[in-house]
């Protein structure tokens, strides 16, 4: 079998990548939303991946993970692999997580991040009452939330002197503040945390992302004011989400000193770059997104290597659209013990469940879902009402 084209189109903001092959096989998948930009990143590969036998996953990234880093830079590496093993399991009739080594489990668990905006609230304690009560009405069942606060948030806007740097209003890149917190806004926050939290009860996990842009004395205050809150983790203070490195020897400094489990990673390329992270016990919970860390399998390697160290997973993943969905769940079945559950991909419109075949719409029930055992990843587009969505510069995606 050898690949024969490799196709990028952006619908809704997301690149969807095509890889077909000369028996007739697809591969799809997706890029994390919004991210059009990456659409020529992935073209580019195409001359590294024309004529290659795509069931060869690894032989074929070898090719082309040189070309990738840190987030948002690795997800055209990190998608096509998704394709690839899409393209492996089709070819043998199984479902990609028998080609990972088979199922540890039949239900997946998965936690859904909140966003304000969602629920229609602000920053102040009334709000995140209001955050909770929104979640726990949610039809799904979810029994994990994460909530962005602080500095991965707009409570650095919305609160009068949260911090004592700039507060920028029109950031050229994501979560732009950084800088020692005032006192009147560390206390503003965890006042807001433990509304959540008590609105929410022990009988669900409270999760909280809250940077990057902590100061480490002030990351380590925040952990140990909200120890007695028994949260999942508090994830990225440090370093984080589209930061270009790690400084995991801050964040080991910070990990040692609390009993409330600090999490990081979403952002890191490749397994070389976990190391540090893993074997100095810097953290107590990593993040990979397998969008972003150069695909399933580099995932995959990275969580037993956790797992060898005691150091728990909770895969990243919220805007990795429905193929991305797909292949969270091939991949969390596959995981050790130390998985603690996924980030529901929550961040793509309904017609994504129009436009596909494989899940018969949301698949969450009690915060669970059930691992599909159709073949590749076991999603594919339904070309007649995909071709809906195609901007004319993309009208050639299906052909």
């Amino acid at each position: 079998m050898k690949i024969t084209d490799i196709k990028c189109a952006v619908i809704a903001s997301s690149p969807v990548i095509r890889i077909t092959t000369d028996e007739g096989i697809t591969g799809w998948s997706q890029i994390e939303a919004p991210k059009p930009y990456i659409q020529p990143i992935v073209l580019q590969l195409k001359d590294w991946l024309v004529g290659q036998d795509p069931r060869n996953v690894e032989r074929v990234m070898k090719r082309i993970r040189v070309r990738g880093g840190f987030k948002p830079w690795g997800s055209a590496v990190s998608a096509i692999e998704h394709a690839l093993w899409d393209i492996a399991g089709k070819a043998a009739n199984v479902p990609v997580y028998r080609l990972l080594g088979g199922k540890v489990r039949d239900q997946v668990r998965t936690y859904r991040t909140l966003y304000h905006h969602e629920v229609g609230v602000g920053h102040t304690p009334e709000d995140y009452v209001r955050w909770a009560e929104y979640g726990m009405a949610l039809p799904e069942g979810f029994t994990m939330f994460k909530l962005p606060t602080s500095f991965h948030s707009s409570m650095v806007r919305d609160f009068d002197g949260f911090h004592y740097g700039e507060v920028q209003e029109d950031a050229p890149y994501p979560y732009p503040h950084k800088g020692l917190m005032s006192e009147d806004g560390f206390n503003h926050l965890v006042d807001c945390v433990a509304a959540a939290k008590d609105t929410l009860g022990s009988a669900y996990g409270l999760a909280v992302d809250a940077g990057p842009g902590y100061l480490a004395h002030d990351a380590l205050r925040f952990a140990k004011a909200v120890e007695d809150l028994h949260l999942l983790w508090i994830e990225d203070m440090i370093t984080g989400d589209y930061s270009p490195f790690v400084n995991p020897d801050v964040y080991r400094d910070v990990t040692h000193a609390t009993t409330t489990p600090i999490h990081t990673g979403e952002q890191i390329y490749l397994r070389q770059n976990y190391k540090a992270l893993i074997e100095s016990h810097a953290v107590n919970v990593i993040g990979p997104d397998p969008c972003d860390i150069g695909g399933i399998a580099e995932l995959k390697w990275v969580a037993e290597h956790a797992d060898l160290h005691g150091i728990a997973m909770a895969p990243h993943g919220t805007a990795n659209g429905i193929f991305g969905l797909a292949a969270l769940i091939q991949m969390c079945a596959s995981l050790p013990d130390n998985l603690i559950a996924f980030e529901y991909p929550a961040r793509f419109e309904p017609f994504w469940y129009d436009i596909t075949e494989g899940f018969d719409g949301v698949p969450v029930k009690n915060g669970l879902i059930d691992v599909p055992d159709r073949p590749g990843m076991g999603v594919n587009f339904i070309e007649k009402e995909a071709r809906k969505h195609l901007s004319e510069g993309d009208a050639d995606f299906f052909d």
